[in-house]
């Protein structure tokens, strides 16, 4: 009689445990980031879906302003000679940006990296190998953050790292969930067109005239260095932005406008 009570009771608490458990899980459904894109510099809308997942793990696409700030993000996976013409740019006409580098970028392009931080940019997590982080385990996915950020404060000194962006364009609530855990923030994108084909480029009016009919307020750029059309549409894309009244912020104004506008209300 007792040991059938103890069998009893044993079960009642794996039930318990588990059901707990259940509670707390997360969906990690596959999704791959998409939207449709701007016009006429009307914001483009990835769906209340979206919106509100990413929402509720602090993510975002877009800064919700009409104020005419954009944010320049590039996304380092490989080095194909453009990258120093691209901080040429950024440093004449003094604009930051995010760099998203791989633990590739990070030991075959450490030279570059540390000029990125030195002039003043911000280096992102695009993880240490490039893989669908939906088909890797929390353990494994913390650790490809973590190469990443050890690997970038040796050899630069940035000893913070708040920024991630998904290899692929591929997540799950899971992921995001996992990533948040870890003190990160997915930063997605609401501005780019398909720059990374070193094959497939189109000359540097595709570039420039892609980033200026998706522009908009309160616009994410994603930009992959590895292209030449990027690297020679740049500048002049900058500084026509700049003549139409647009000004150029990092990701860490961002954030301080987050903060403010839920201090201050001033920030929508």
């Amino acid at each position: 009689m007792v040991l059938k009570k103890l069998a009893l009771l044993l079960l009642t608490i794996v039930l318990i445990f588990t059901n707990g458990l259940s509670a707390f899980a997360v969906s990690n459904a596959q999704i791959h980031w998409g939207f449709k894109k701007a016009q006429n510099e009307v914001p483009p809308e990835a769906g209340a879906t979206y919106d509100n997942l990413l929402k509720k793990y602090g993510a975002f696409y877009k800064a919700d302003s009409e104020e005419k700030v954009v944010y320049l993000t590039f996304d380092n996976g490989y080095e194909n000679g453009y990258t120093a013409k691209i901080l040429d740019v950024l440093k004449k006409e003094k604009v930051p940006a995010t760099f998203f580098v791989t633990g590739h970028y990070l030991e075959s392009a450490p030279d570059l990296v540390k000029r990125m931080v030195r002039e003043g940019h911000i280096i992102g997590n695009h993880s240490w190998s490039h893989p669908d982080f939906t088909q890797q385990s929390d353990a494994k996915i913390k650790q490809e953050l973590d190469r990443v950020k050890e690997k970038t404060m040796e050899l630069t000194g940035q000893k913070e790292m708040l920024f991630l962006r998904p290899p692929r364009g591929i997540f799950s609530e899971r992921t995001l969930k996992v990533a948040r855990d870890a003190g990160y923030i997915h930063v997605f994108w609401s501005l780019a067109f398909v720059d990374w084909k070193i094959d497939q480029q189109k000359g540097w009016d595709y570039a420039y005239n892609e980033m200026m009919k998706q522009i908009h307020p309160g616009a994410v750029i994603l930009l992959h260095t590895v292209s030449k059309d990027n690297a020679d549409a740049l500048e002049k894309a900058i500084i026509d932005l700049k003549k139409r009244g647009y000004t150029f912020k990092s990701l860490n104004d961002y954030m301080l406008s987050q903060e403010l506008g839920k201090d201050n209300k001033i920030f929508y």
